[in-house]
This record gives C-alpha cells, sequence and structure tokens, in this order.
C-alpha cells in the first residue's frame, strides 16, 4: 500500500478521489460540461499522514492493522428493488484484477488461477450458448406437438406432430398432408366419418386450447409470477443495473419453460421469441453464480446477460447476428467492445446447438426460409413504403390500446383474477380463430405460409386462385375479371388481420409467458399479403398502365406477394418495438432474402418514423414506464432548462437533508437517524456548522458494519462513538470502545454545484449508471440528487404522475 502516493484501495473501493473518476471513465465516458465541478474534499482529519505516523513508528503500524482487516460479509451487496452503483462495481473489479495479476507469477498455482479468471468468461458464455440452444429446441418440438395435438393424434407414434407423421407414411407427399393415413382427426377417432365431426373437432380443439391456457397461467401463478410476460422490459431495467431478486433463477427459468410450451400450443395471439431472450438471461444468470469473478459484482454480471440476450434472439429467429445487434441496440444500457465479442460467440454456439436439433426438419436454421424468384422493381418502393406507414401507425396504436388495458387491469379488480382472464381470452381466440383456416393454425406456420411464393407445387390455399389466373386470358384494361378465388383470399385474411388485432391488444400483457414478436409479424404478413395481391391483380389485368408498362410483360407474373409479407411483418415489428438496424438484419437472416435489404430498409425507416410522430417510446419502454422501474432511457432527450437545485432533495418545504457528522455521533444516534429514515444512504460531512463533505455511506453498508462490530467486537455498546475518519482521537481510559466505520465509506462521492444544469446531470446519471449525486455551492453540501428523483421530475415535466415511479 503506497501511503506516500495516497492510493489506497481496500475493500473494493477506489479511495483515491481522482484515481476513481479517470479509472471510471476509461470505460464509460464522462461527460464535463459548463457548469459540472467534480467536488472532491479533503480535510486535516482525512489526511493519510501525519506528524505521528511518518516516521513509521506505532501510530505506522496501527494504520497499517486497520487497512489489512478482513472485509466486512455483506457490505457493498444490494437490496432487492435497487439499484447498483456502476462506478463501485467497475472500481471492485479493478482491483481483484490487479491483485490477482501481481500475484500470478508467485507460483503455478496462481498463474493457472489467473488464466482460469481471464477463460472464465468465454466458459459462462460457452455454458449459456448451449443451454439456451438445447433450451430452445425443446420448446419449439414441444409446442408445435402440442399445438397439432388440438386437432389430432398420429396412431403410429404418438409423439409424432402432423409433418413428422405424414412423413413416415409412404403412402403420402407432403402436398398432401390432408391424405395422411396415419393421422387421425379427434372426430375420424371418436365419431368415425359422421355428420358432427366438425362440430367434434371444434370442441376438441376448444378443449385443448382451454386446457393449455389454464395450466399455463395455474403454474406461472403458483410457482413463479416472474414468469409471465415477454421479459424484455424486465430485461431492459435489470441490465440498466436494477435488482430484480427471483426474475432471473431457477424457478423462472423452469416454469417459463414449460408454461411457454403450453401458452404457445393454447392458440393464444402470442409469441415464443420474446420469452425466449427471458430464459437465456436465466441461463445466463445460473452459470454466472458458476464463477466468482461474475457472482460477486453485479456490474460484471450484468455483461454476461447482454450475452445471453442475444444468444435468446439467435435461437428465437435463428438470426445470429441479428441477436447481437438486437442486445446492442435494443436491450443493453452497457456493451464494451469485449462484451460484443463475447455476444456474438453465445449467439454463434446458441445457434450451433439448435441446428444440430433441427427441431423445424427443414436441415435449416431459419423457420420461414423462402426463395423468391422473380427481382423488386423500382416502382414497388411506393407499396412498400405504405406498408411501412401502416406498420407505424399499427405501432402507436397498438401501444397506446395495450398500455390503456393493461393499466386498467393494474387499476380495477379485474386484475385480481388472472386466472379467469386468461381462460377468457382463451376461450374467445379458439372459438373465432377454428372457422377461419388462416386463424385456426399455429401463427408460425401461417406466417411461413404468407411468405411463401406461389410456385407451381406449392399446395397453399392462398396459391390456388393463380392457377385460375395463370388459366385465363389476359383481358383488356379496366375490365373486372378478378377470379373468385382472389376474392375469397382477400376475404378471409381481412377477417384473419382484424382479428389479430383485436387478440393481440388483448392477450399481451396477460398472467402467462407471452412475446410480441411474432403477433405483430403476423399481422404485418396479412397485410403485406392483402397489399401484395392487390399489386399483383392490378399489374396482371392493368399492364398497359405507366407503372407496369416498363416493368411487367403481358401474363408475367412480375409480383411477388410473398416479398410484400415479408416487408409488412418487419414494417410492423419495427412499428411496435421502434427497432431498426437490428431488425432489418434479424429479418432478412430470418428469411434468407438478403437480395431485398432495400425495400426492409425503406419500409422500417418509414414506420419508425411514422411511429415516432405519435410517441418516441416503443412497446417496452411503455411498459417500464407503466410498472415504474426505474429506468432512464438513452433514446429519450431531456430538453427542459432546469438546474440541479430545482431537483434536488430536501425542497424548500422538506424537512432537513438527513447527513451525518464524521467524528462526533455516538452509535446510539447513529441507529436513531437510520431508523427514524428510510433513506438508502447519507452523506458525512466535517460538521453541521461547516457542511463540508467528507464521504457518502450506504444505510446497509452501515447496518452490515454495526452488526459485524457487535458480534466480532467486545465493548460496542449505546454510548461508543462512531468515527469516519482514518484516526480516533485519544480516548480516556474509562470510555466505551469506538465503532470505526471508515472502511465503509465512499470517499469519492460525484457531486456538481447548484447550477448544473439537469440535462448535464442525467448525462452524467445515463454514462456511468450512478445512484445519487450530491449537490454542493462552494463545497457546502446542499441536497442529493437520485435516479427516481430525476425520473420524478421527467414525469412531471411531461404531465404524468411523478408518483408513478414505484420502486427505489
Amino acid at each position: 500500500i503506497q501511503l506516500q502516493q495516497g492510493q489506497l484501495f481496500n475493500r473494493g473501493y477506489c479511495r483515491n478521489s481522482y484515481n476513481s473518476i479517470t479509472s471510471a471513465s476509461s470505460d464509460e465516458e464522462l461527460l464535463d460540461g459548463a457548469g459540472v465541478i467534480m467536488d472532491f474534499h479533503t480535510t486535516e482529519d482525512d489526511n493519510l499522514l501525519d506528524g505521528d505516523t511518518r516516521g513509521g513508528g506505532r501510530g505506522s503500524s496501527t494504520h497499517l492493522l486497520d487497512l489489512l482487516e478482513e472485509p466486512i460479509p455483506g457490505v457493498g451487496t444490494y437490496d432487492d428493488f435497487h439499484t447498483i452503483d456502476w462506478v463501485r462495481e467497475k472500481c471492485k473489479d479493478r482491483e481483484r484484477h490487479r491483485k490477482i495479476n501481481s500475484k500470478k507469477k508467485e507460483s503455478a498455482w496462481e498463474f493457472t488461477k489467473s488464466l482460469y479468471d481471464a477463460w472464465s468468461g468465454w466458459l459462462v458464455v460457452t455454458l449459456t450458448g448451449l443451454a439456451s440452444g438445447a433450451l430452445a429446441g425443446v420448446i419449439d418440438i414441444a409446442a408445435d406437438w402440442m399445438n397439432d395435438l388440438k386437432e389430432g393424434v398420429c396412431l403410429s407414434a404418438m409423439w409424432f406432430n402432423h409433418e413428422q407423421c405424414c412423413w413416415g407414411s409412404n403412402e403420402t407427399t407432403f402436398a398432401e398432408r390432408d391424405k395422411c393415413p396415419q393421422w387421425k382427426t379427434w372426430a375420424e377417432l371418436i365419431l368415425g366419418q359422421g355428420p358432427g365431426s366438425y362440430i367434434m373437432n371444434y370442441f376438441m380443439y376448444t378443449y385443448w386450447a382451454l386446457s393449455f391456457a389454464f395450466l399455463a397461467v395455474c403454474l406461472v401463478k403458483v410457482f413463479a409470477p416472474y414468469a409471465c410476460g415477454s421479459g424484455i422490459p424486465e430485461i431492459k431495467t435489470i441490465l440498466s443495473g436494477f435488482i430484480i431478486r427471483g426474475y432471473l433463477g431457477k424457478w423462472t427459468l423452469v416454469i417459463k419453460t414449460i408454461t411457454l410450451v403450453l401458452a404457445v400450443a393454447s392458440g393464444l395471439s402470442l409469441g415464443k421469441e420474446g420469452p425466449l431472450v427471458h430464459v437465456a438471461c436465466c441461463c445466463g444468470n445460473i452459470f454466472s453464480y458458476l464463477f466468482p469473478k461474475y457472482s460477486k459484482n453485479e456490474a460484471k454480471k450484468r455483461e454476461v446477460l447482454s450475452a445471453a440476450s442475444a444468444a435468446g434472439v439467435s435461437v428465437a429467429f435463428g438470426a445470429p447476428i441479428g441477436g447481437v445487434l438486437f442486445s446492442l441496440e435494443e436491450v443493453s444500457y452497457y456493451f464494451p467492445l469485449k462484451t460484443l465479442w463475447r455476444s456474438f460467440f453465445a449467439a454463434l454456439v446458441a445457434a450451433f446447438v439448435l441446428r444440430s436439433i433441427n427441431p423445424f426438419g427443414n436441415s435449416r436454421l431459419v423457420l420461414f426460409y423462402v426463395e423468391y424468384h422473380t427481382p423488386w422493381y423500382l416502382f414497388e418502393l411506393v407499396p412498400f413504403i405504405l406498408l411501412g406507414v401502416f406498420g407505424g401507425l399499427w405501432g402507436a396504436f397498438f401501444i397506446r390500446a395495450n398500455i390503456a388495458w393493461c393499466r386498467r387491469r393494474k387499476s380495477t379488480r379485474f386484475g385480481k383474477y388472472p386466472v379467469l382472464e386468461v381462460i377468457t381470452v382463451a376461450a374467445i381466440t379458439a372459438i373465432v380463430a377454428f372457422p377461419n383456416p388462416y386463424t385456426r393454425q399455429n401463427t408460425s406456420e401461417l406466417i411461413k405460409e404468407l411468405f411463401t411464393d406461389c410456385g407451381p407445387l406449392e399446395s397453399s390455399q392462398l396459391c390456388q386462385y393463380r392457377s385460375q389466373m395463370n388459366g385465363s386470358q389476359a383481358y383488356p384494361a379496366g375490365t373486372d375479371t378478378a377470379t373468385p378465388g382472389v376474392y375469397s383470399a382477400m376475404w378471409q385474411l381481412s377477417l384473419a388481420l382484424i382479428f389479430k388485432i383485436i387478440m393481440t391488444i388483448f392477450t399481451f400483457g396477460l398472467k402467462v409467458p407471452s412475446g410480441l414478436f411474432i403477433p405483430s409479424m403476423a399481422i404485418g404478413a396479412i397485410a403485406g399479403r392483402i397489399v401484395g395481391i392487390a399489386v399483383e391483380q392490378l399489374a396482371y389485368y392493368h399492364h398497359d398502365w405507366f407503372l407496369f408498362k416498363e416493368w411487367c410483360e403481358v401474363g408475367a407474373d412480375c409480383i411477388t406477394p410473398g416479398l410484400y409479407a415479408m416487408v409488412g411483418a418487419a414494417a410492423c415489428l419495427g412499428g411496435v418495438t421502434r427497432m431498426t438496424v437490428s431488425l432489418v438484419v434479424i429479418v432478412f437472416e430470418l428469411t434468407g432474402g438478403l437480395e431485398y435489404i432495400v425495400p426492409l430498409m425503406a419500409a422500417v425507416m418509414t414506420s419508425k418514423w411514422v411511429g415516432d410522430a405519435f410517441g418516441r417510446e416503443g412497446i417496452y419502454e411503455a411498459h417500464i414506464r407503466l410498472n415504474g422501474y426505474p429506468f432512464l432511457d438513452a433514446k429519450e432527450e431531456f430538453t427542459h432548462t432546469t438546474l440541479a437545485r430545482e431537483v434536488m432533495r430536501p425542497r424548500r418545504s422538506d424537512p432537513p437533508l438527513a447527513v451525518l457528522t464524521q467524528d462526533d455521533l455516538t452509535l446510539a444516534e447513529l441507529q436513531a437517524v437510520i431508523s427514524q429514515t428510510s433513506y438508502n444512504g447519507f452523506p458525512v460531512i466535517v460538521s453541521k456548522e461547516s457542511q463540508r463533505l467528507v464521504g457518502f455511506a450506504l444505510r446497509r453498508d452501515i447496518t452490515i458494519a454495526i452488526e459485524n462490530a457487535r458480534r466480532k467486537q467486545e465493548g460496542i455498546v449505546l454510548n461508543s462513538r462512531v468515527y469516519f475518519t482514518q484516526h480516533a482521537p485519544t480516548l480516556p481510559a474509562d470510555s466505551p470502545r469506538p465503532l470505526k466505520l471508515r472502511s465503509i465509506l465512499d470517499m469519492s462521492p460525484f457531486t456538481v454545484t447548484d447550477h448544473t444544469p439537469m440535462e448535464i446531470v442525467v448525462d452524467i446519471f445515463r454514462k456511468l449508471g450512478l445512484r445519487q449525486c450530491l449537490v454542493t455551492h462552494n463545497g457546502r453540501l446542499l441536497g442529493i440528487i437520485t435516479k427516481k428523483d430525476i425520473l420524478r421530475h421527467m414525469a412531471q415535466m411531461a404531465n404524468q404522475d411523478p408518483e408513478s415511479i414505484m420502486f427505489n
């Protein structure tokens, strides 16, 4: 310990003020603007060296013994629903890293430990990728089997779904899967061939849907309440530094995996892609506890969770690169270059495992692989942009409608009956969905069919009108000769679109695992297919129009409706989530349509611009605000002209700020301050008169230190003097033993002056992940600003209820 330079690193804290700032700003950009003053206070009592100890006498040995005390167990940890201190966590990790590097040359064992520490990051993301890929494969296979169970069963092997059952038959081809002899519908098994077969199939479809939904909501309610919903809003909040104990635990992982299969199989308008991110993050959190480097440091653990979220999207869509970009653009709060590499590796491992399992049976990683045989033409940018406008409008409408419904659920008695709500929504979904073939089938299968190009061997109902159209002759312009198959397809698709729009609004937010990616893509794909068929009909029967004359030959198929479905799916998903780059990459990885990246980019950017015109936040940010999580969105700009003194506490009408003095408190007085207040921490000052700042002590650390001192030291009583200074003064012989709490004191708290603009304070909180910031004037302590204060102020400026920020 180099006392001459004042470098004091003990118990994971960067004691030297300047060193704390420079080390933090090496990884995270520290904004310095007009009016920002980082006040670092030293007092005579804080000097590390004085006349008594400079010579290395008795005082020096006592001083070193104090420094080399064992760390207090529990100090530096966090309570549930609290925010971590990113600066302190980064300092702890740097000190741990320095300690390992200084010892690795001492012996072969220490060198081995340093290698293990260096490779532990790659090891934990490898395990996370393996587990995520395996679980995703199991979920895909189980969901497909249970979804087909609603319609019938395979007699040759109960565990085969419809497609696998038909593959095992030599008498049928995949194009004739409805004639598969081994697959029996429930009506054929129960009634045989009879007049009531449709009603029996209808009844069994509804029965299985209700059974799956009921079982899913009961498992969530009884065993793991955190397993409900998408999980992405909470993952974003956790990655920003918030603590939610149990949200990424073992029970949540087990129940979410099981109930996700049940919820998807029930036919509810939801997807499994968002919850798969939650499942992958649970895996990353559980594996991080195997490595002390991550289990004892909350900031390092969040690097693993960022990589896990990339692995989750990788297995959800078969899009490893899109998963990394999704983690970077949408989820992660702090994303250094090292995390980028590890996220890429985790996504690669997860995708490799999923490809090995081959859950889709097509020897491809993606579910919606398409091959279009015609290029896109320049005039098609107009309908593509119109699809982008539709996606933006749908996104804005969905966010407002879903948040209004979820707020109503929270504020009324209706939210107290989650099982009844899930059963009701599932019953309505099943009853309305069964008559329409496009809503009856699995949503992923529907999207696959909508993306498909109509070739000569395609048996989809969407392609039946093509054979009629190609069998007819070209008619003069202006002649209404559209085939009846077109009207039938358009009518059924329009009904499916209305149904999906309504049910998705009421389904997202139920107390079952519910993703939003697939329902949003389905709505966009239906709308896109409708537009594509309409443009195709125009081009075929009105080929002499100036738009089509240059591009389309008479009788040729120059329009691909499946491409419109793909563009519409991307536009609607972009309108809901406000993703851009990662969404385009996910969609072209998902479909293999790299040639069509320009239409995708045009539609996605248009949907974002249109959606932002009605509100800048996406659905995940809206749910974060609805739930009151303390999340400072990096995309949101602070445009108000307020100063730090207008936001800090205490206000003029509030009682004075609760502070601790460095050397004239008794243990009884300290405990009284703690018991009479609910603050998470207390500034420590020199004296009530000077108000000069010494440091900041967290409430939890003080409580743990007092309990530890009473347990390990004799003579600690209520009259014991509490010192936050380096040296306790000489006390009379009959005085009770003093309690020294210098080791838990943060000597370098972030401070700003009272005239600092709040936009700079907000940027400091965002970029450094602060919990609190102290406000001073001419070196005297005035107040404190916490993340919660900033969120309340921003809500107040937006004419919202500032008390909606529920958590600390």
